[in-house]
Order: C-alpha cells, then structure tokens, then sequence
C-alpha cells in the first residue's frame, strides 16, 4: 500500500476570496482535512461548498490527534492540513506533524497562499531583504 500525502494548505487570513485554486481542489479532493477549529474552517468549506471531513488537531489534543491522522497517511490517505487562518505550522501545532511525516517519510506538499508574516513585513516599510522572526508575543 501507498503512502498517502500531506498537504499544507495555507487559508485566507480574514476574506474568503483570499484562496487559491489550487487549495480549493486540494481541500475537495483530500480524505481529511486536520484543523485547529472546525467552527471556523467549516465557514471557509461551505463557502467553496466544500464538503471533506474535518478532523480536530489543536494544542490539546496534538499528540492523540496526531497519532491518528499518521495513521491514516500510512494507511494511503491524503491529509490536508489547515490552521484558523493563514499558513499552518507557523507558530501553531502543524509544525510537529510535518516533522513525524518527514521522519516516517510520507510525501509532503506545500500548497501555498496567504501568509500573516509575510503580509505584515511588506507593508511596515521595513527592509524585506533581512529580518527575523521570533514567534507570537506572550498572551
């Protein structure tokens, strides 16, 4: 049996309209799609009438969540996964299931879109060349 793939799909950071085509075909054609809160994906997915199963995959539950959807990769299906808003793994759990799908080397493919560092380093005028992130501010 074959692997199946892992597809990070980034989300629109606030207007709908902000997506791909390529992530809407993605998030269509996938067996699952991981996110942090379904009550926020599912307003994305209705409006692309979108109709894959979503599975919860947060800060909580990331270790048993986890283990689950490796096991679905390993089993041939395709993960898609998606965070609130934006490109996922970037300061949010997503991070930890690429680096367990690196290492049991299942396929992984970006499917790229709108990004809230990316985004606010362009319009602060500051020099895009060289700079540094270092994470979300403490709440």
């Amino acid at each position: 049996m074959s692997t199946g793939t892992l597809y990070v799909v980034a989300t629109p950071l606030g207007n709908l309209e902000d997506i791909t085509l390529r992530a809407i075909r993605v998030l269509k054609e996938a067996s699952v799609i991981a996110c942090e809160d379904t009550r926020r994906t599912v307003k994305l997915l209705n409006r692309y009438e979108i109709r894959t199963p979503m599975f919860i995959f947060h800060d909580y539950n990331k270790l048993r969540a986890g283990a689950v959807l490796m096991r679905r990769l390993k089993e041939g299906e395709s993960v898609a996964l998606v965070s609130d808003a934006g490109t996922p793994a970037i300061s949010d759990p997503g991070y930890e299931l690429v680096r367990e799908a690196i290492a049991a080397d299942v396929p992984i493919e970006m499917v790229p879109g709108p990004s809230a560092l990316v985004s606010a380093l362009v319009v602060s005028g500051l020099p895009t060349d060289h700079f540094a992130f270092e994470g979300f501010l403490p709440n």
